[in-house]
């Protein structure tokens, strides 16, 4: 399902201020440390309760800038080292999910600005900001045997909902997915 809706449905209602506590869903620009890190917040190894945002400006590799950086908090959240075949599945489907969202800002929006990933009892939600007007969705109809194309349609398969947030005054939008925390 493709969204512009800045949160999905269902009874967790918008948090203040959008996922990442910015309004419209965005994640900040700077104020970053060095190295585009900012520290998480919310009890550390708890499997609910962060925020980890991530800049990418004047950054190299940053899909794989981006996996390191998801799978770290997903240690820190105590989602790895996986304790079952399942808690592992949904930790790879996250990481999944950051690769194609990076990707995508490179390949169709001159790179991703900066991610922002939430995590609560209930579900993960990866934020990707980029510079770029165009809009992603998965390609119709899917074709499995085809080369390229696949990202937004992995995404629409793995996460509970996904969406893009366009703020008035900013070029550019966030791409949204959140997909369930392991049980």
């Amino acid at each position: 399902m493709s969204t512009t809706r800045p949160y999905s449905p269902g009874d967790r209602g918008p948090e203040p201020g959008g996922a990442s506590g910015m309004s419209g869903g965005a994640a900040p620009a700077g104020g970053a440390p060095e190295g585009g890190v900012t520290t998480p917040t919310g009890p550390p190894g708890s499997a609910g309760g962060g925020i980890r945002r991530l800049d990418f400006d004047g950054q190299s590799g940053v899909v794989p800038l981006a996996r390191d950086f998801t799978r770290q908090a997903l240690y820190e959240w105590g989602w790895l080292p996986a304790a079952t075949a399942d808690r592992r599945a949904a930790a790879e489907d996250v990481l999944l999910v950051v690769s194609e969202l990076v990707t995508n800002a490179c390949l169709h929006a001159e790179g991703p600005d900066h991610m922002a990933i939430t995590c609560d009892k209930k579900v993960i939600r990866l934020e990707v900001t980029d510079r770029g007007t165009g809009q992603p969705a998965p390609r119709t109809p899917h074709r499995a045997g085809r080369p390229g194309g696949h990202g937004m349609f992995i995404v629409q398969r793995l996460c509970l909902d996904w969406g893009v947030v366009r703020a008035a005054d900013v070029a550019g939008k966030t791409v949204w997915a959140e997909l369930g925390t392991p049980a």
